[in-house]
């Protein structure tokens, strides 16, 4: 695992020197800190407390902290810090509350040196002043931080964020008297250490806790947090209000922080979950990572650079009870895999497209694309010499911008405002969409939709001659098909049968219909017609179409472009005249009896009528069940919402998804539904349409969507008498006993809704605020404080 490339770096004098390499611990690791002159190394944990030597080709154990023979929680620790003035004095935070120093100077073998147990609570951090010996920060899940001079025993300040805990505390390096804490909340405030009882400010960087926070080394404004939001911003502090400068988006919970040493835009980061690499960014390109070390194989917990003026080591301690040093310069480089190709679509149809610089060069003569819509633009950053990986990923861009008008999305944002998803019955709906659609113009969909609310709620008699039209030999509806049968044993009982009785069933049900897939004339062993040669198919004329061909035995609706069939010429003499006209039925057992006419005759003679009144071959009584259930469309509702998602119209899927509900969901796979929810609320949210996306995720049908908005919607709120965290028990404060939903304006309780001001707490009824501000800045409670409402 060792790589052998080494790095000599000067110092003032000294040289660092070492290479890639790793130890494994006792225990898993919670934090680590450097010493001031690079030697050595401390690392604490619940069951861990050691100091390494660093040395050039390896970690060298030198003091073991944990002594007794009683373990102690005041051992257990979340937190270590060394501090950099004094190369014998280390601090914890202990998971008890607990805040110990530890004097490495000491003679004797337990080198703790002071207690302090003023928190309740787990200290999740400690911080040395940068330049006063003396001068110890904590901040504790109480949510309260303590300012210790070691000359002391006990406190000399006390600062109450009034939140729920504090997650870090930092002291500034270049002002004296300023440290910034961030919170569980979300916000970030800015102390002076002279004045403990308010923040110098305060201001919401992440939505979520915010776990860390680290100064520039440099820039004496910049400080750079991270959160459980995945994200690492950096705020210029110089200004009135802080501002955001940069942003970088990770992929997990961000834990720690670290900016790196020399290197204006670059910071070191880890994750508290998932992920187990550690990344160090160039916030000026905040998308791929400048470098990576991939050498743990559990999350990691604490970083740190082993000097403040050394880009080239970094140390790392882990949960996999590893302790790592990693050469910047054996860093994998995920640009290197980086993707110089891309492809978008733009919120209105514009269209950007990324290719290689070398390959855009090549092609720099080529003549615009046919679907061009202007000729491209190429947009290119000026690369700055100095920055690492630059030529390795440099793309040229492409933007080709819609026509004026023609892509228009005013049908999107109407549609998604005017649909109805729920609360009235399924017809209902389907009518109202249908309508909806109808008037933006898109027929096509209001079609569908009134096709499923035919479906799925008032499914009328079919004609039994339109499901046998619709249903061939190769359908897959497992419709049966008309039984075979015989003319001669059927013209038995033919008298009784052969008047319809039109008051029952359609008024076309004496039309029959036979698929030429089954034998018209057989006798009960599937034999050919006694007393012919050939097949008795050939009775209905030449059949020798397609197999599925449908024929229609029926005088009153023959197609007059089908040409008459004409009877075969006869191989022997005929012993008789045959007659024009037909007998009547009660003599045709008769005559197909008679030896002077042959079994071909007969059965062609049969199929002749009377007159146009009446079809010798009738039936009775429909031959499948008219009421069709709405599962027999399930396959083609199925196939519907496919062609609408891959024509890129969720909408539409996602609508009728959520309509039918049930009905359609289980014909359709998870993680398809899950992709068209994502798109369509997506697409929603690009278009602010905040309402309808929240309505899509609350009606969802996929489990993966509904649980969207229930993450990170918890609401911290402080009363705006004591400034006292409220409970969740009501809107009484615990504390003072006051209503906290007063209205500011009108001192009355605020029932309905409520809006109120992060920076004082004051609020009340939305109405009252809006017209208050209107005409003052000022807070209508009269506490001072500039309040905006936007």
């Amino acid at each position: 695992m060792e790589k052998m490339s080494r790095v000599t770096t000067a110092l003032g004098g000294s040289a660092l020197t070492g290479h890639t390499m790793h130890c494994h611990l006792d225990a898993p690791a919670n934090a680590i800190s450097v010493c001031r002159d690079a030697a050595q190394v401390v690392v604490a944990g619940r069951s861990i407390f050691k100091i390494y030597a660093i040395e050039e080709e390896q970690f060298v154990e030198k003091l073991n902290l944990r002594v007794g023979r009683k373990p102690s929680l005041n051992l257990s620790c979340a937190d270590v810090v060394w501090h950099q003035m004094d190369e014998n004095l280390l601090a914890t935070a202990a998971t008890n509350g607990v805040v110990v120093t530890w004097n490495l100077g000491r003679p004797s073998r337990n080198k703790q040196d002071q207690l302090f147990t003023e928190h309740k609570r787990t200290v999740n951090k400690v911080c040395f002043h940068p330049s006063e010996a003396h001068v110890l920060l904590s901040g504790s899940q109480d949510g309260f931080m303590k300012c210790f001079d070691l000359r002391r025993k006990d406190s000399v300040s006390t600062f109450s964020g009034q939140s729920e805990s504090v997650r870090d505390v930092q002291f500034s390096i270049r002002d004296y008297f300023t440290f910034a804490s961030t919170f569980e909340n979300g916000n970030v405030q800015l102390w002076d250490i002279r004045r403990p009882d308010r923040c110098e400010r305060m201001f919401t960087a992440h939505n979520g806790p915010v776990f860390c926070c680290d100064w520039h080394p440099e820039d004496r404004g910049w400080l750079a947090t991270g959160g459980r939001d995945k994200m690492v911003k950096v705020w210029d502090m110089t200004t009135q209000r802080a501002k955001e400068v940069h942003c970088v988006q990770t992929i997990a919970s961000v834990a720690r922080v670290k900016w790196r040493p020399e290197c204006r835009h670059h910071l070191a980061t880890c994750s508290m979950m998932v992920d187990h690499n550690i990344y160090v960014w160039d916030v000026r390109r905040p998308f791929v990572p400048a470098a990576m070390f991939e050498e743990h194989r559990d999350v990691t917990t604490g970083i740190a650079w082993r000097h403040p003026h050394d880009p080239s080591f970094l140390l790392s301690g882990s949960k996999d009870s590893t302790l790592c040093q990693h050469l910047f310069r054996d860093a994998s480089q995920p640009v290197e895999r980086a993707n110089p190709e891309g492809l978008c679509y733009g919120l209105f149809g514009d269209l950007a497209f990324a290719a290689k610089e070398s390959l855009v060069a090549t092609e720099s003569g080529r003549k615009p694309y046919a679907g061009d819509r202007r000729h491209p633009i190429f947009f290119k950053r000026k690369l700055d010499p100095a920055e690492p990986f630059a030529g390795l990923a440099s793309s040229a861009l492409s933007v080709f911008e819609m026509e004026p008008g023609s892509g228009s999305m005013s049908w999107f944002v109407d549609t998604a405002e005017r649909y109805a998803l729920a609360g009235r019955p399924l017809a209902e709906l389907c009518d109202h969409n249908s309508k909806v659609a109808r008037e933006l113009g898109r027929n096509q969909v209001a079609q569908t939709w009134t096709m499923l609310r035919i479906i799925y709620c008032s499914p009328g008699l079919v004609p039994t001659t339109n499901l046998n039209h619709s249903v061939g030999k190769g359908s897959s509806c497992g419709l049966p098909l008309m039984n075979s049968f015989n003319l001669k044993d059927m013209a038995q009982g033919l008298g009784s049968e052969t008047r319809l009785d039109r008051s029952k069933g359609d008024t076309r049900s004496d039309t029959a219909l036979l698929d030429s897939s089954a034998t018209l004339i057989t006798n009960e062993d599937n034999e050919e017609t006694e007393g012919s040669d050939v097949p008795a198919d050939y009775l209905l004329g030449d059949v020798e179409g397609e197999e599925d061909d449908l024929y229609l035995l029926d005088p009153d609706h023959a197609h007059t472009e089908e040409p008459e069939y004409v009877l075969p010429q006869e191989a022997f003499p005929l012993r008789h005249e045959i007659v024009d006209t037909p007998p009547g039925p009660e003599n045709l057992q008769d005559k197909a009896d008679s030896p002077h006419v042959s079994g071909s005759e007969a059965d062609v003679a049969s199929l002749v009528p009377i007159d146009s009144s009446f079809s010798l071959i009738s039936v009775s009584h429909a031959l499948y069940d008219s009421r069709l259930p709405p599962d027999f469309f399930s396959a083609l509702v199925c196939d519907m919402l496919r062609f609408y998602a891959e024509q890129g119209d969720v909408q539409m899927a996602v609508s009728v998804l959520i309509v039918l509900g049930e009905r359609v969901r289980k014909d359709i796979d998870e993680q398809t539904q899950e992709h068209w929810y994502t798109s369509y609320i997506d697409l929603l949210q690009r278009f602010c349409l905040w309402n309808v996306s929240n309505q899509v995720v609350k009606l969802s049908t996929s489990r993966a969507i509904s649980c969207l908005n229930q993450a990170s919607t918890t609401l911290h709120v402080n009363c705006s008498h004591c400034k006292r965290p409220m409970s969740s028990r009501g809107w009484v404060c615990d504390r003072c006993h006051r209503c906290a939903s007063m209205c500011a304006v009108c001192h009355h309780v605020v029932k309905g809704l409520f809006v109120w001001c992060q920076g004082c707490s004051h609020g009340g009824h939305l109405q009252h605020i809006m017209k208050w501000l209107e005409g003052s800045s000022h807070c209508p409670a009269g506490c001072g404080h500039l309040c905006e409402y936007s």
